[in-house]
């Protein structure tokens, strides 16, 4: 794969899962009364956010009427308006919200994508599912690889899905691999080639965030709350050495 465009094309063609292909497109076909004048973009999502990005951010899948409407990561819905407004109070998005491709939202240094790139039924992706779209987040991560610098993962599933993507992208995850958790901060050894010399640690490795996810249940609960999301990416922020704000 030549470039982040080539790979976002590809992934937006790909109809790997038949379970995941009826379903997006079904939900495309009905919509939601509130979305009733969409044209919904029923496919698989790309990732969204610059190619030389030094912090990615790793969801788990798009939501039904979210980025499966809009075709854009985190895009209409509520998680998305959790997270962007929380990169833009940090000073890493242009702007606090993120309504449709088009609506002038930038990212500054950062990425935004998911180990599943369909929308799944009750946001549940099956193991074969993750596993089968694996391939996609291994060559996303090859060619942020020059960049990377920082990873924050948005739930156990994420983390579960992600951390065999980064072995096989070339980095070392640590055995056993490390558990999921708010907080969590796991530094991954530089892929082969990379960094000092026999790829040891160094420009090249990475670090890596456990955060809860973005959902509903967990912002409307309070498990998750702003201040600890905005204190989650301004660690990740320092740690890949982007400005941001404090």
């Amino acid at each position: 794969m030549d470039s982040l465009a080539d790979l976002d094309a590809r992934i937006a063609g790909c109809a790997a899962c038949p379970r995941l292909v009826a379903w997006r497109e079904e939900v495309a076909r009905t919509k939601r009364a509130a979305f009733a004048d969409w044209t919904y973009w029923g496919r698989p999502v790309p990732g969204f956010g610059p190619g030389d990005a030094r912090l990615l951010i790793v969801g788990l899948a798009p939501a039904a009427h979210g980025g499966n409407r809009t075709g854009r990561m985190f895009t209409g819905d509520r998680s998305g308006d959790v997270l962007y407004q929380a990169l833009h109070d940090v000073g890493l998005a242009s702007q606090p919200t993120s309504v449709r491709p088009g609506d002038g939202l930038e990212l500054y240094g950062v990425r935004v994508t998911a180990p599943v790139h369909c929308a799944p039924p009750e946001n549940k992706p099956t193991p074969g599912e993750r596993d089968t779209c694996r391939s996609w987040l291994v060559q996303e991560l090859r060619l942020l690889r020059p960049t990377l610098r920082t990873v924050v993962v948005l739930g156990a599933f994420g983390w579960q899905a992600a951390l065999p993507a980064f072995a096989e992208a070339g980095w070392t995850v640590p055995r056993p691999r490390p558990a999921f958790g708010h907080g969590a901060h796991v530094r991954l050894s530089a892929p082969a080639g990379a960094g000092g010399p026999g790829g040891a640690e160094g420009p090249g490795g990475l670090d890596l965030f456990g955060c809860f996810h973005v959902s509903q249940r967990n912002t409307f609960t309070g498990r998750l709350t702003p201040a600890m999301l905005r204190e989650v990416l301004r660690t990740a922020a320092a740690t890949a050495g982007l400005p941001g704000r404090t």
